[in-house]
């Protein structure tokens, strides 16, 4: 496996994501089939990897999305704005009045508390993004010497909105690559997405593509299998136990069968409950395996732990850091993430470097 070479920073962006930005809409402790308010959060699973390394990490990073021109799609923006991620890609859709054409996205999701597992209802169907087609982003102009990025990311979840959401993809790696511009991919599989269209025959057909056209690939305990067919051997349907050999060998499987890969890294999760998880993860670089061990965590709100995970890892590779250190960083904003609500990261960079040196919670005043 080769190294990732990472671009020097005479770049307009350090990170930029390329994918869907949703409204959620959180019931707080309560339920959304019984609920009477919500909170709103702005999320995504490209998006949130993008966020999390401005916030965060204080990298300059945008994304490249689109939204119906309506108050729905500029209460996204004001959150987008809020977060600090340049929208100066976002591309505005004309609404008709009802949404007929164009809308924009909506996720109800709950998080869950013990017994009771988190839950989600998206509602995104024929949204703004979910219509972008090859052509509609000059990546050219977006990757080349007027603007640049040193590195690009996007994901399954955006791959799975439409026939012409992979091929914007697959257009943004081929100019990415051209340019010098690493890319990096996570699997995300959502059986929701893909249920109407081909389930995981067709998820495979449209991975196994673009897959060819990574340097980072990301996925957790359930998305290879189903993304890619590379099962896991002595895993259980509940993942109940990890086996950290057969993860390995997976992930030597995949490095084999996609040469072009630099990087391939999973999170390793155990949902003891809603509330309480084991994580950690694993990862291969250069023919080296590192691995952080499981710990128990407690969880406020599971979603978007894997986005955190993605952008303290590639924060990690941007930065120069050791592999080692880049994996830790994963897990540790990782599970800082999941204990604040919404999709998005709130810790800050020491509280991750904190954790990572195993910090205790003690109160800081």
């Amino acid at each position: 496996m080769e190294p990732i070479l990472i671009p020097d920073t005479n770049r307009r962006w350090d990170c930029l994501s390329l994918g869907e930005v949703m409204l959620r809409l959180d019931p707080g402790e309560g339920r959304v089939h019984t609920a009477r308010q919500f909170t709103v959060w702005e999320g995504g699973g490209e998006y949130n990897v993008a966020r999390g390394l401005r916030r965060c990490f204080g990298l300059r990073t945008a994304i490249a999305t689109a939204l119906a021109d309506n108050a729905v799609g500029r209460l996204v923006e004001d959150c987008i704005l809020q977060g600090g991620v340049d929208s100066s890609l976002l591309r505005w859709i004309p609404f008709d009045g009802v949404g007929r054409t164009a809308r924009n996205g909506l996720n109800f999701t709950e998080r869950g508390f013990g017994s009771r597992a988190a839950a989600g209802c998206n509602d995104r169907g024929h949204t703004a993004i979910s219509q972008v087609k090859p052509g509609d982003f000059d990546w050219e102009s977006i990757f080349g010497p007027s603007n640049g990025t040193r590195w690009l990311h996007t994901g399954g979840i955006f791959a799975a909105l439409s026939a012409s959401t992979a091929d914007v993809a697959a257009e943004a790696m081929d100019a990415a690559r051209r340019n010098g511009t690493p890319v990096s991919y996570d699997l995300n599989y959502r059986d929701s997405l893909w249920r109407s269209i081909g389930g995981k025959a067709k998820a495979q057909e449209v991975n196994r593509t673009l897959v060819r056209k990574v340097d980072l690939l990301l996925g957790n305990e359930e998305d290879f299998s189903a993304m890619l067919g590379v099962e896991i051997k002595g895993v259980s349907e509940d993942f109940d136990e990890l086996p950290i050999a057969a993860y390995e060998a997976m992930l030597r499987e995949v490095a084999a069968a996609y040469p072009n890969l630099k990087l391939i890294a999973s999170t390793l999760r155990t949902a003891r409950t809603a509330s309480r998880n084991a994580w950690g993860a694993i990862a291969l670089y250069q023919d080296e395996i590192v691995h952080v061990p499981q710990q128990e965590i407690d969880i406020l709100d599971r979603v978007g732990g894997g986005d955190s995970f993605a952008s303290g890892l590639i924060y990690g590779m941007l930065a120069g850091k050791p592999f080692e250190w880049a994996v830790r960083c994963g897990v540790a904003h990782g599970a800082l993430a999941m204990t604040t609500a919404g999709d998005t990261s709130m810790a800050t960079l020491a509280e991750v470097e904190r954790a990572m040196k195993g910090g205790s919670a003690r109160i800081a005043r």
